[in-house]
């Protein structure tokens, strides 16, 4: 049976993906001189201006300022009249500490409490899931993986002056033709780029399918039947937090697999790895990745499900989709046998408390080399 899946990724420079950044700029920040920095830390981009918010506890002292104006420098915002001038933008910086009765439960267990086991409580109640496959080389699925290499390209073209008209915003989607579970070919891509006012849009068009498409996309995926819409709107010159407010948390689904296997309710970025919602959901993904490299599967969910102030996952889930080599009951019990899954387990396992996540921000916090949750072990 043929069907067709789409899955979408956005820039560094789209709004919401500008408010990741921040925010895992100023945890990097923190994490840095203090590596037990508590953070949970969120930002809303506008017209002109930049709010931070959330709770901070740390020792370090850090400028905030300076890493918002950094970071969308970064980023590539330098015109107040099409997105944001990192120069002259509004920040307002309204932090305070971590809540004392969330701090009760997070710096010690329910467990440790009770002299079972030591170890931090998790920081809240929640569900995870990691997810694999065996669609591509990094074991995720094609439509997501697709969607962020052009997505990434699209930045680097425009950051190596490749085009040099184009602008940090953009959008791209991608959808995918499966026969039998199997991916065949790409039936559609859209890519919508910010550009400078009086491009030509014919010119920008050929230069996106010659210089992004066709330098992503395997050309055995392609034919004549594939679609290809490129700002489809005719003009896309306003862009960035001029052009639609940005907000931490609101791109969960790029963040996670694009839609192809559920995912928790939790965003990651702005919050330290006492927080399950991230550190849990990369430790899912090692877990996941690993049953599909040790050919235990060849597709593989798993869910994590936590109670604030509670070190041990409430429940843990398993699902192969049939693709499994041996009985689910199994890959559990080798689940339970080689992994300690409370957050300090977790962080240790893991290493998270390093200064780690502005490299996770973008263009997905899975498939990408280099990131411990990555790496392939033998079960």
């Amino acid at each position: 049976m043929k069907k067709l899946f789409t899955s979408e990724s956005v820039t560094e420079g789209h709004p919401d993906k500008l408010c990741d950044y921040i925010s895992d700029s100023i945890l990097d920040s923190y994490l840095a001189p203090d590596p037990f920095s508590r953070v949970a830390c969120e930002t809303v981009a506008g017209k002109g201006e930049i709010y931070i918010t959330g709770e901070i506890t740390s020792n370090a002292d850090v400028d905030i300022e300076k890493v918002v104006r950094d970071t969308i420098k970064e980023v590539g915002f330098e015109d107040s009249k099409t997105d944001i001038d990192y120069r002259t933008c509004k920040i307002i910086v309204n932090l305070s500490k971590q809540s004392s009765d969330i701090a009760l439960g997070v710096d010690k267990s329910l467990e440790e409490k009770q002299g079972e086991i030591e170890s931090l409580g998790a920081g809240d109640q929640g569900l995870m899931f990691g997810f694999a496959c065996n669609e591509t080389e990094e074991l995720m699925p094609l439509p997501i993986s697709l969607a962020h290499k052009l997505a990434k390209q699209l930045s680097i073209v425009r950051k190596e002056n490749i085009i040099d008209y184009i602008k940090p915003d953009g959008k791209v989607q991608v959808t995918v033709e499966y026969d039998n579970n199997i991916p065949i070919r790409v039936d559609t891509i859209v890519v919508s780029t910010q550009h400078k006012e009086n491009t030509d849009l014919n010119i920008l068009k050929k230069d996106i399918k010659e210089k992004v498409i066709n330098k992503i996309v395997p050309s055995n995926l392609l034919d004549e039947n594939t679609k290809y819409y490129i700002n489809p709107t005719g003009r896309f010159v306003i862009g960035g937090p001029f052009g639609d407010s940005g907000l931490t948390g609101r791109k969960i689904i790029v963040d996670t697999y694009g839609g192809y296997s559920r995912h928790g309710g939790g965003a990651f970025s702005g919050k330290d790895p006492t927080k399950v919602d991230r550190s849990a959901s990369y430790m899912a993904r090692h877990i996941a990745k690993n049953i599909v490299a040790n050919n235990y599967a060849s597709k593989c969910e798993v869910q994590f499900a936590y109670a604030i102030g509670v070190a041990k996952p409430v429940s843990i889930y398993v699902d192969t989709f049939g693709t499994n080599t041996i009985p689910e009951e199994e890959i559990i019990e080798k689940i339970n046998n080689n992994f300690d899954l409370t957050p300090t387990g977790i962080i240790n396992y893991l290493d998270l408390r390093k200064p780690i996540y502005r490299l996770t921000t973008n263009y997905g916090h899975f498939g990408k080399e280099n990131l411990s949750w990555e790496k392939i072990i033998k079960l």
